[in-house]
């Protein structure tokens, strides 16, 4: 059990710490819905969520005392566990006497936390809440919520929001311009090589910070929590799924290759440690619309939460780099609830990249179709052949700089560059 005297310290002293850190402000829900869990990988920016909407609080008049914060991976908080939740309205109580808003940082820590939660909306508190396992989006999870919460998926950075943030307009004029023009398309290859993870954006050594927001979501996050024996295995397999991004994946294949260097390794061991992984929210899983469903659940496309992250591992990986932005702008515009799918891929002799059924878009990803004939009719054949089997209302080929519009009997194909798309 913690201390009430510590509960108290770590509180004020919050106060401070929040309301003088500079925020660069995000898209928040709008709406008055009071109860909210927002989820992510480490370091999206979900604490800034936290900082920013008490900010905003502050400035409209709310005051501390009405207001409270825990992060629960501060250290001062070692000692807490389930049955110390009731401590902090406690101790809120004896600093303030008012009810508080509560905002509370990496619940996930605090086993039981969701049952805690609960009560809190029963009793009509506003309670925001952020945590960096997947699992608090679980079934499971959100029937102990009981429908009460509200779940938000935070990711790094999109592009719009990379070139906001230093100041890059681009707009149409803005494109039209020669100098403005250029600066997005420095602002691109910045953003396609480092991705969007906020605190590495405007540092001059880039490498360095994303190498340790890895080894934290590595070491700590996945082989720590999951008592990994030998974390080796698991960097090996992160490193093989990295170097196949945007190529289905078996977890047959995957065990046979791993046990060649490091001696055997089961399909269940696989399975697991992926699952950990995307517990994390280390990978994104995107699954074939075609296949049968063991073939669905065993052999599926990965993805990188960030590219930064997933450059890490790569060399001359642009191609991969181009598929990995536009899978996170899929699962960021529709979503990455594995109970409610809406973004696939499609293999069953057509091949096609992503397919969107809701919006019956269908998109293929090439760094570029012009350099190599070979590239340009396997990209076009799949999206003029696609039609015959899947409903498709828009076709897209999606590359680092080239455009063009393509004729069939079915209409039209776009060939754009991804940034382009991504500003659409």
């Amino acid at each position: 059990m913690i201390s009430k005297d510590i509960l108290k310290q770590v509180l004020a002293t919050n106060q401070n710490d929040i309301k003088n850190y500079k925020i660069v402000p995000r898209a928040l829900p709008s709406d008055d819905f009071t109860c909210r869990v927002f989820v992510g990988v480490r370091r999206a920016g979900k604490s800034f969520m936290l900082y920013q909407k008490i900010q905003q609080l502050l400035a409209l008049g709310h005051s501390w005392d009405e207001m409270l914060y825990l992060n629960f991976e501060d250290d001062r908080l070692t000692q807490f566990d389930s049955s110390d939740f009731e401590l902090i309205l406690e101790a809120h109580a004896e600093m303030y006497g008012k009810r508080p808003m509560l905002f509370l940082d990496e619940i996930q820590n605090i086993e039981g936390w969701e049952k805690f939660a609960r009560r809190l909306a029963d009793a009509k508190y506003y309670v925001w809440v952020t945590g960096s396992n997947a699992k608090m989006l679980s079934s499971e999870v959100m029937t102990t919520l009981g429908g009460r919460y509200l779940a938000t998926e935070v990711y790094p950075y999109d592009f719009r929001e990379f070139l906001k943030i230093q100041n890059i307009a681009y707009d149409e004029i803005s494109l039209l311009a020669t100098e403005s023009r250029a600066m997005v398309l420095r602002a691109w290859n910045e953003y396609l090589l480092w991705g969007g993870l906020p605190e590495s954006v405007g540092l001059a050594v880039k490498r360095d910070y994303l190498s340790s927001t890895f080894q934290k979501i590595y070491l700590g996050d996945i082989a720590s929590r999951n008592k990994i024996a030998n974390p080796n295995i698991l960097r090996l397999m992160l490193k093989k799924l990295a170097e196949n991004v945007g190529q289905p994946v078996s977890y047959n294949r995957l065990a046979n290759v791993l046990s060649s260097v490091s001696g055997k390794i089961t399909m269940p061991t696989v399975s697991k440690y992926i699952e950990y992984s995307e517990a994390a929210w280390l990978l994104l899983r995107l699954r074939n619309v075609s296949a049968p469903f063991a073939e669905k659940e065993t052999s599926c496309k990965y993805y990188f939460i960030d590219n930064g992250v997933l450059d890490l591992f790569l060399l001359d990986g642009e191609t991969m780099l181009l598929e990995n932005i536009v899978a996170l702008a899929l699962f960021r515009k529709y979503g990455h609830d594995s109970d409610n799918e809406r973004v696939f891929f499609y293999n069953n002799k057509v091949e096609v990249d992503f397919y969107v059924p809701d919006e019956r878009l269908a998109i293929q990803v090439s760094y570029s179709i012009t350099q190599s004939p070979a590239t340009y009719e396997r990209e076009i054949n799949a999206l003029k052949r696609i039609p015959g089997v899947l409903s498709c209302k828009r076709r897209l080929i999606l590359t680092n700089d080239e455009s063009d519009r393509i004729e069939d009997s079915f209409g039209t194909i776009e060939v754009m560059p991804v940034w382009k798309w991504l500003l659409q």
